[in-house]
Order: C-alpha cells, then sequence, then structure tokens
C-alpha cells in the first residue's frame, strides 16, 4: 500500500471514526478534511482500501470503518503521537511523586493511567529478579531464630525469617551479614545468589548449619522468579463507554482481564519498546475486540517490569500511545532516582 493519497484517506477515515463512531462516508471525509480531490477520487480510493481489507462497511451502511489491518497500517506508518499538554505532565509528576513506597507508587500509576486514556490501566509490580541488592539486614531474634531483611533497587522489601538449629554468637552473625553484603551488594538477583553458592564452604564446620540455613533462604529468595508476578488494574468501569464497540457484549473482555496469566504474557511482549497489539493479534479470543498498548519501565538499562491499557480497536492510539510512554518515563524516573543501589 504505497499511494499516498490512500493512505491520506485511510488516516482521516481512522481519525473520524475514533472521534464519532460513526461509519465515515466519502462526503464526510471531504468536509472535514483537505484531501484536494473529487468525490469520485475518494470513492475509488475507498474502494481500493476495502477490496484490499483496510476499511469495510458495518451492516448496511453508506459509510466505511477500519479494521484490524487498517489500524495496525494507521499505528505504523500514519499515527504521530500527541504528546500530553503542559497541565498533564505537571499533574502526572506530582501525583506519582507524591508516592512514599513501590506500593503506592504502582496504585498511583494504574490510577493516573485510566484517567489520561480513560481505558484499562494494568500495572506489572517491578520485577524481583531483574533487580539488584541494594541492601541486606540479618537481625538476630529470640530462640534461636533470625529476621532477613532484603532491599532492591526497585524499593521492593523482602523479610524472611529462618529457624535456626541453635543460636548463633553475635560474631558470626555480623561476619556473616559481611561476607553477604560484599558479595551482593549491586549485584542482580540471580548474580547476587549465584556469588553466595560457595559462601558456606568457607565458615568453619561448626558454623555451617548456621550459614546454611541463613545463606539458602537468601538465595529461595533472590531465585524466586514467580514473587514478582504480581499486577495492578484499574480502569475497569471504563469499559462501559465503549459497549457498543463490542462485537457480543464486554463479558469475554471482563474475563480475560481476570486471567493474570494472560495479562502478565500480553505485557510480557512489551520487552524491547512500546508495542501495540491489535484485535487478534493479543492473541486471546476474549480480547478480539481490543487493543493492548504496553511498555517496558525503568532505566535506560534495565526494565523493571511493563505497563499499559486495554481497550477497544477504537481507541485514540496516539494519545494512548503518548501517555503510556509517558507514565513509563515517570515511574521509571521515580523508581531508579528513589531505589537505586548506593554506588
Amino acid at each position: 500500500m504505497s499511494d499516498e493519497r490512500r493512505l491520506d484517506v485511510l488516516r482521516a477515515i481512522v481519525e473520524d471514526y475514533v472521534e464519532t463512531h460513526e461509519p465515515v462516508g466519502s462526503r464526510s471525509l471531504l468536509e472535514r478534511h483537505q484531501l484536494g480531490v473529487s468525490p469520485a477520487t475518494i470513492r475509488n480510493d475507498m474502494a481500493v482500501l476495502e477490496d484490499e481489507g483496510y476499511i469495510t462497511a458495518p451492516h448496511t451502511s453508506a459509510g466505511r470503518i477500519p479494521t484490524d489491518k487498517g489500524y495496525r497500517v494507521f499505528v505504523d506508518r500514519l499515527a504521530t503521537i500527541k504528546p500530553l499538554s503542559a497541565p498533564e505532565r505537571r499533574a502526572v509528576e506530582t501525583f506519582l511523586g507524591g508516592a512514599v513506597d513501590v506500593e503506592d507508587v504502582v496504585q498511583r500509576s494504574v490510577k493516573v493511567l485510566a484517567q489520561l486514556t480513560q481505558q484499562v490501566a494494568i500495572v506489572q509490580y517491578p520485577s524481583l529478579t531483574r533487580s539488584s541488592v541494594r541492601h541486606i539486614e540479618v537481625v538476630p531474634l529470640e530462640s534461636a531464630r533470625v529476621l532477613l531483611v532484603i532491599i532492591t533497587s526497585s524499593g521492593r522489601v523482602e523479610q524472611r525469617i529462618v529457624e535456626l538449629v541453635k543460636t548463633p554468637d553475635e560474631q558470626l552473625l555480623a561476619d556473616l551479614r559481611s561476607r553477604i553484603v560484599g558479595a551482593t551488594l549491586g549485584e542482580r538477583l540471580p548474580e547476587a545468589s549465584l556469588r553466595l553458592a560457595d559462601m558456606i564452604e568457607t565458615f568453619a564446620p561448626e558454623h555451617r548449619p548456621v550459614v546454611t540455613s541463613i545463606v539458602t533462604t537468601l538465595t529461595q529468595t533472590f531465585s524466586n522468579e514467580r514473587s514478582d508476578e504480581r499486577i495492578a488494574i484499574g480502569g475497569t468501569a471504563n469499559l462501559a463507554r465503549f459497549g457498543a464497540d463490542f462485537d457480543r457484549s464486554i463479558k469475554p473482555v471482563l474475563e480475560a482481564l481476570e486471567e493474570q496469566v494472560v495479562l502478565l504474557k500480553l505485557l510480557g511482549e512489551a520487552t524491547s519498546g512500546l508495542s501495540v497489539s491489535i484485535g487478534h493479534e493479543t492473541g486471546y479470543e476474549g480480547l478480539s475486540a481490543t487493543s493492548v498498548v504496553a511498555t517496558p519501565y525503568g532505566s535506560d538499562d534495565q526494565a523493571l517490569a511493563t505497563l499499559g491499557t486495554v481497550g477497544p480497536t477504537r481507541i485514540d492510539y496516539p494519545s494512548t500511545m503518548a501517555a503510556v510512554a509517558a507514565v513509563s518515563r515517570y515511574v521509571g524516573g521515580i523508581l531508579t532516582e528513589r531505589w537505586t543501589p548506593d554506588p
């Protein structure tokens, strides 16, 4: 599809349909857009676009609406991302900047993204295994127990109580903590786990039962990839605004949104930048009438997790893409600035 004029016609059809939710006819195209051609030429271009599968006629309407294929060309070649307005940027920055911890950042991100797009917002919690070790504490408790506190670069705090075979002396715990910190501080969690593997044998045999229990618990915590498979969802009620966009009902969409595995897979596909999945590209029948816009967030060299939106295929793609990208930048900035490892 190389004809620039037909691309202009397709762009106009997508923009008008998104705005009015009414099938678009040749007359309205001429009235609303400066296409510089005759009505007959517009009708011919629309016929070609329909034959090639970019637009279709709903029922017996004289107008045309975009197909998933048409939306795909629009997103890939025609859409110009609309940046957030200055007031929107200030509002997002202020709202997210007020977060007190990672949990609050995620919840605020879901809320602001749903408000900006008027769609369903999904935010994956920062990945534990993609984070690095910022701080580890070994705290003695009563009755031969110790508390392990692990703080990651994403701000996550993991706490584990370890039951020991005997009460350790303070010198042993101090020595163990010093070695653990030396081996793991600043390391990504999978690498930190590997660096702990050979530590047990460096202690005297009488101390190894205590050391083994503590190091094993740390290693399991570092390696527990499923611990970060958590997501937050907001704005589900926004789907009610788009009731007519779904062929049957929004029930299949709601059922799909309840499946966390589905959402994690959708978000997981956006690992290298902003991703737009349209209709059947989502891979799930229940979401075949929707589009998913997602992107990773974190620092430039380390993605912590992913966030995005789910709405009908008739969404404002330029605005949605801009909102998802902007919230991603703010969330990544907040997390990396506040909870990065000390140099």
